[in-house]
């Protein structure tokens, strides 16, 4: 494998690099899909708002692109992490952990990103099961549920008011001082939505499933489930060691057919849209891969 050239490397082997590869593979590219096997949404247990695949585990949606972009002969899969890229427009180079250097003719970073969740006890131990993120993946199967959202910054107006779409009895916890103004914290309660501002000291919960939040007084507050929006990084860092532009928010910045600011690198997925679903992912890799066979045709 270190003497082996291919015409596009994937760093990412989740759905948008995936979907990515299957455009590669019918359009007879010889790919590289190198993945360390440790996609953001393993503890979830059921993915939604997808077609066709509403429902199923993101480990079966991902078994099976896996299953059928393997029938594609010029696709080729390694377990493993990129440390490093280096090198220019048809002529890069990727170190990875395990210290194998592999040639490229263009690159694909379908990394994802890093949630950088709370340090609340109990809180990762629910994250992608009742702890959630997204009304449109999860919403549906905890409507009309106690829920709350977990969230202390300018956008908790709006955030409660999507959420308030779902559900009527719904509560925002700000674990401390409200960071939002009082007349957004007037704009929240108008919406019926109760502010409670007390430190929490702990998710309760079984197996992932919450079933309340502890405060530092001893009080409990039963939820079924809880909604954030935590900060993130980037899952690699190696797109920005290239000096791939990134956008004030921390994306990395891409045109509409997913090329970044490097020529012949591309970005596709979690790592550049706050778009988080399966359903993105998978029409971003698809884009991606077709525009790189785009780009070897025409060199």
């Amino acid at each position: 494998m270190e003497k082996q050239e291919f015409e596009v490397i994937i760093i990412g082997g989740s759905y948008s690099g995936l979907s990515a590869a299957m455009s590669l593979g019918r359009a007879i590219r010889k790919t590289l899909i190198i993945d360390s096997n440790q996609p953001c949404n393993r503890q979830t247990p059921h993915s939604h708002n997808f077609i066709t695949q509403d429902g199923f585990s993101p480990a079966q949606i991902a078994k099976a692109a896996k299953d059928q972009v393997s029938v594609y002969p010029t696709i080729q899969f390694m377990e493993d992490a990129v440390v490093s890229a280096i090198g220019e427009d048809f002529n890069f180079t990727v170190t990875t952990a395990s210290g194998l250097q592999i040639s490229a003719k263009k690159l694909l970073f379908a990394t994802g990103v890093a949630d950088q969740l709370a340090d609340i006890p109990g809180l990762s131990s629910c994250w992608g099961i009742s702890v959630i993120h997204c009304p449109y993946c999860h919403g549906y199967e905890y409507k009309d549920q106690p829920m709350g959202i977990l969230s202390n910054d300018e956008n908790t107006v709006d955030f409660s008011k999507l959420i308030s779409n779902w559900n009527k009895d719904l509560r925002v916890f700000t674990n401390g001082t409200p960071k939002f103004s009082a007349a957004q914290q007037q704009e929240i309660s108008a919406s019926k939505v109760t502010v409670i501002e007390k430190p929490i000291a702990g998710i309760e919960h079984v197996a992932g499933q919450l079933t309340g939040i502890r405060f530092l007084d001893g009080t409990l507050e039963k939820i079924d489930a809880l909604y954030t929006r935590p900060p993130f990084v980037q899952h690699c860092l190696v797109p920005a060691e290239m000096g791939c532009e990134l956008d004030k928010r921390g994306y990395i910045l891409t045109d509409d057919f997913k090329k970044t600011t490097i020529p012949g690198v591309y970005a596709a997925g979690d790592n550049t849209s706050p778009m988080r679903s399966v359903a993105n992912a998978v029409a971003a890799g698809s884009i991606a891969g077709a525009m790189l066979n785009h780009e070897l045709i025409m060199a």
